[in-house]
């Protein structure tokens, strides 16, 4: 066997066993860097059971967020509108409207519309939206300019790196409260000197500390 077989031979298998590992290695950092909500969450748009244009319903129509999302700034979850919110409009407008027919079985049925989430928080981390937005954060720091979008598209990473550049930094996101649901609205920090003194005014007022450690997201 010695002559079918050069001596280096007896390297191969502990050569093969170092290329199986770095190729292993390569391919679980592959998958650690590209697998993250940047690469996987950012651009989804599915398609909704009902075309709903943000666009339309808040730069034409002129309704604020709360109007369809009334507990956004009283509970942890921001909710979605019933058929029961859609009806109070669409009981009048559009009434025939094909593309709303899933609406008005909703309502009469007493079934929820079939809406696809698209902004989900994994279960193991904790998310207060009405912490948030009561004290300046826009939505539109989270959601993007969701007022121009005819269908809304997941805009952020909102990945742990993502949260952890605001949380050490909260000055720079806030604005005024009054213009929280305004997402034409820019920045205090972005308004020049006074902008930036009112945010850190706000900053000290309202005791913004956001926690930046493991137990303040993940409890």
């Amino acid at each position: 066997m010695s002559k079918l077989f050069p001596k280096s031979a007896n390297q191969l298998p502990l050569q093969i066993l170092i290329y199986l590992a770095v190729v292993a290695g390569i391919a679980t950092a592959g998958v650690t860097y590209y697998m993250t909500p940047k690469y996987t969450r950012v651009g989804y748009a599915p398609v909704q059971p009902v075309p709903f244009s943000h666009a339309k319903h808040v730069q034409e129509v002129g309704l604020d967020c709360r109007y369809c999302h009334s507990h956004v700034d009283k509970s942890a979850h921001s909710n979605v509108p019933t058929s029961q919110t859609c009806m109070n409009c669409h009981s009048i407008l559009k009434t025939n409207s094909p593309l709303l027919a899933p609406v008005r079985e909703s309502y009469a049925q007493g079934t929820p519309v079939p809406w696809v989430w698209i902004h989900q928080t994994p279960d193991y981390a904790y998310f207060n939206h009405a912490a948030h937005v009561n004290k300046g954060i826009s939505c539109v720091e989270c959601h993007g300019k969701v007022n121009e979008m005819d269908t809304v598209t997941h805009m952020q990473p909102l990945s742990m790196a993502f949260c952890l550049e605001c949380h050490r930094d909260p000055a720079s996101r806030l604005r005024d409260p009054k213009d929280v649901y305004n997402l034409d609205s820019p920045r205090l920090a972005d308004q020049g000197e006074a902008g930036r003194k009112a945010a850190e005014a706000f900053t000290h007022d309202w005791k913004l500390l956001p926690p930046q450690s493991c137990s303040g997201c993940h409890r």
